[in-house]
């Protein structure tokens, strides 16, 4: 197996989602869908396959076996937190969100459904139906193999902190939610520690799913 140093896990990481972040960012000033779906599409055919570009390159011929317990426990917690940490985040940086989003077009804000209900709605429904499929599926379970999977198993230094380092840079690396760092990280920490120590990617897998396809629902009614 060939170890990853820090420079190497850092530039695994930041890469694919700079590429993705501005590709995302250039082509929204020219939109003329609604941003999310753009996302979607760009996360697609740019942020997916680079990450699966890195872990099939690297690790072709190595195997694993896991099973699917503790997830929902692990889902329990993050809708608490959901509840009471993520709404304080957002309070406290909503001036600076507010400052970045109005020197962006109207699409980048994707609680904005005003804009969003100015499509029609075979679009609308186009756009929730990819918007789930990608973010209840597809970027989910790459994230989870390339973050949990690839880069954990595959880091020199390897140690009970390794999981939460992980977890750090995996919120760090959503260039296109910065605001909400404090509530990820202390979603996800746990269950990538627990799935470190039980070599049980599942775990976490179901667990990133069930999370998204939580804020998936949420913004399909809010949407439609």
């Amino acid at each position: 197996m060939n170890r990853i140093d820090t420079k190497g896990l850092i530039l695994r990481i930041f890469t694919p989602t700079t590429a993705f972040s501005l590709s995302y960012l250039l082509l929204g000033n020219f939109c003329n869908m609604p941003h999310i779906l753009l996302f979607c599409i760009s996360g697609t055919i740019i942020l997916v396959p680079m990450e699966l570009a890195i872990i099939l390159s690297a690790s072709k011929r190595e195997n694993g076996v896991y099973s699917l317990k503790s997830a929902f426990v692990f889902f329990g917690v993050a809708g608490l937190l959901s509840a009471f940490v993520a709404p304080l985040e957002n309070q406290i940086f909503a001036e600076m969100r507010a400052a970045l989003l109005h020197n962006l077009p109207t699409g980048f804000d994707w609680t904005n459904y005003e804009y969003m209900k100015l499509f029609s709605k075979p679009i609308l429904i186009l756009t929730c139906i990819y918007y789930g499929i990608f973010n209840v599926f597809i970027a989910p379970i790459t994230e989870e193999l390339f973050f949990r999977g690839y880069l954990t198993s595959h880091y020199e230094k390897q140690s009970s902190f390794l999981p939460i380092l992980i977890a750090v840079l995996f919120s760090l690396y959503h260039f296109w939610l910065p605001f909400n760092n404090v509530f990820r990280i202390l979603a996800f920490a746990p269950v990538a520690y627990v799935a470190y120590k039980k070599k049980n990617l599942y775990i976490s897998i179901c667990f990133h799913c069930l999370c998204n396809l939580f804020s998936t629902v949420s913004f399909v009614v809010a949407a439609l």
